[in-house]
């Protein structure tokens, strides 16, 4: 019989993180569960079972995730680390606290730096590092603010990550649409195609188990979104610019 996998979740509390340990846990895998909310992680590797691991950590503090790095790499190799801590805060860039907004872009950005310096030693060879950009970072929205803003550092991140270790650590991004989570609902209005957590982590799970660099979900939200992106800032600018109206 193959070895499990061993699995770091980064964002495991709630939300779509404890979503996709549940359905790796499902598979067999061993699981190193962190988040800053320890109860929480406390709680969700009780329900698992035996064979996990917690480790709390602050990724917005470059001395937790180097702590936390050093108490896991002591235990072996890992076959993949999942980044998917997130701070998110809707409204319109002028409405934004500067210190909420420095702090988004520290947990957000920073944090996936810190996991980018610091975590792919401790993968196997040819192991997976996912990080999470979101369909917000493929183009400026109106409302999307700062929070946007650092999921395209995220994805420009990946991207170079993509190029700079590969063969030996296959990088990927995760770009989810709106997904139902206390961070999307503070949210006022509709959001579309929205999903559950439990089908976010089986398109991310499914994905992740395909070649290819992007999991990004649900397609038929994703795909126009694409498009937008892709089009001449004339043409893109003006259709957002009648969404803000």
């Amino acid at each position: 019989m193959p070895e499990p996998e061993r699995i770091w979740i980064i964002g495991a509390s709630d939300g779509i993180g404890a979503s996709l340990a549940r359905h790796y846990a499902g598979q067999g895998a061993r699981l190193i569960l962190s988040a800053r909310s320890e109860n929480k992680l406390m709680a969700l590797a009780s329900e698992l079972g035996e064979g996990h691991e917690v480790v709390t950590l602050d990724v917005a503090d470059r001395a937790s995730v180097e702590a936390a790095t050093a108490r896991i790499g002591a235990s072996g190799p890992l076959d993949r680390i999942i980044h998917l801590a997130a701070l998110y805060d809707p409204g319109r860039v002028a409405d934004l606290d500067p210190d909420r907004a420095a702090q988004i872009v520290t947990v957000n950005l920073t944090g996936s730096f810190y996991v980018a310096q610091l975590a792919p030693p401790l993968l196997r060879e040819g192991g997976q590092l996912a990080l999470c950009g979101s369909v917000a970072g493929y183009i400026g929205l109106p409302r999307g603010q700062i929070y946007s803003a650092s999921k395209a550092g995220v994805m420009n991140l990946a991207q170079t990550l993509r190029a700079e270790l590969a063969p030996r650590v296959d990088v990927r991004l995760i770009s989810p649409g709106f997904v139902d989570t206390r961070l999307t609902r503070q949210n006022d209005f509709t959001m579309p195609a929205i999903t559950t957590p439990e089908k976010a982590a089986r398109a991310i799970a499914s994905g992740l188990d395909r070649r290819g660099f992007e999991v990004h979900f649900p397609r038929r939200f994703t795909y126009p979104m694409k498009l937008l992106a892709s089009l001449p800032n004339w043409a893109a600018l003006r259709l957002t610019g009648r969404l803000a109206r």
